[in-house]
């Protein structure tokens, strides 16, 4: 083979290398180009995911207002599905309404009687959910709670917490006195009543395939609605069957019997003492270092959980 043929066969693989190069380089560039693609795709969907997650968060803490927290927790838990169905279970009804709410509502313009009804209902709701009762609606100026269902403990301890829970609304009335007045220029202070009853009721989601309301019917919420309105300013009037349940924690006025629209006998029933109540809830502790005096029934949410954490915060000491 002549040098001019060896040149050309040296020229021709030094192109095919040459080629090979380019196409490498080419490749690489173009997937280069393509990864920088992906991640920008990527990217993007991380910010999309990310909004959308917020977006359905917000959506949730919404509609979480619409709900009991109990309630809440058990949809989204996965607990309960959201469909048709019922059960049958002793729980324990609770009803309450402001006394002379249709008085008091054409005195006031709407804007404030607005604010008056949403302060009150706050300041209750707040007691219910601390005591743990599922807050089932409120129409106007009336809260009905029931204790027992999603969740209990029993139902002595469920009886037990919705009369605390009600001692402890009335008085929180007796501490908003005054208040009313200065704010929302009423001439009297607010005052409710309250009826309670415990008894098998049917409990879950009511409606249509379309429409759920998770509520409580049966003969026991109608007594517990009517013990509710035969009651007087002030006070809590449950029915024997509770009164059986927390006898022995709870003070009551002698037995009474009284005849309720829609119901076809007459109904014993009690008043809770209020005032013994909280009596028997002050405890006072005393020794060489320490006194401490506390009222249960009278303290706020944050206070029982300062006080919790006082207490959890001690320590026994080392031994010498």
């Amino acid at each position: 083979m002549s040098e001019i043929d060896q040149l050309q066969e040296t020229i021709k693989t030094l192109n095919k290398e040459n080629s090979k190069l380019k196409l490498e380089a080419n490749l690489r560039k173009s997937l280069s180009v393509q990864l920088e693609k992906q991640k920008e795709i990527a990217n993007e969907a991380k910010v999309e995911a990310q909004s959308k997650s917020e977006q359905l968060e917000a959506l949730s803490h919404q509609l979480s207002k619409y709900l009991s927290p109990q309630i809440y927790d058990q949809i989204f838990s996965g607990k309960q599905s959201v469909e048709v169905k019922s059960n049958r279970k002793k729980l324990t009804m609770f009803f309450s309404d402001i006394v002379g709410f249709t008085d008091i509502s054409e005195h006031l313009e709407s804007e404030e009687l607005t604010n008056l009804l949403n302060f009150y209902l706050n300041e209750m709701s707040n007691i219910a959910i601390e005591y743990g009762g599922t807050i089932d609606k409120y129409v106007g100026d009336a809260i009905m709670i029931f204790f027992g269902d999603p969740e209990t403990k029993g139902v002595k301890h469920d009886a037990r917490q919705c009369v605390d829970m009600a001692i402890r609304m009335q008085h929180r009335m007796r501490e908003l006195e005054g208040f009313w007045g200065a704010n929302f220029s009423l001439k009297n202070d607010l005052q409710i009543r309250i009826g309670i009853n415990s008894g098998f009721c049917t409990v879950g989601n009511f409606g249509s395939d379309d429409r759920l309301d998770y509520t409580v019917i049966g003969a026991p919420v109608n007594l517990a609605s009517r013990l509710e309105s035969a009651a007087s300013s002030g006070s809590i009037l449950v029915s024997e069957d509770t009164y059986l349940l927390v006898k022995d924690e709870i003070s009551f006025n002698p037995v009474k019997e009284l005849t309720l629209k829609g119901i076809s006998k007459p109904v014993r029933c009690y008043d809770v003492l209020l005032d013994a109540n909280a009596q028997a809830l002050k405890h006072i502790f005393e020794g060489e270092h320490y006194s401490l005096q506390i009222n249960h029934n009278a303290m706020s949410g944050e206070e029982l959980s300062a006080l919790k954490e006082i207490v959890n915060g001690l320590e026994m000491p080392e031994a010498q």
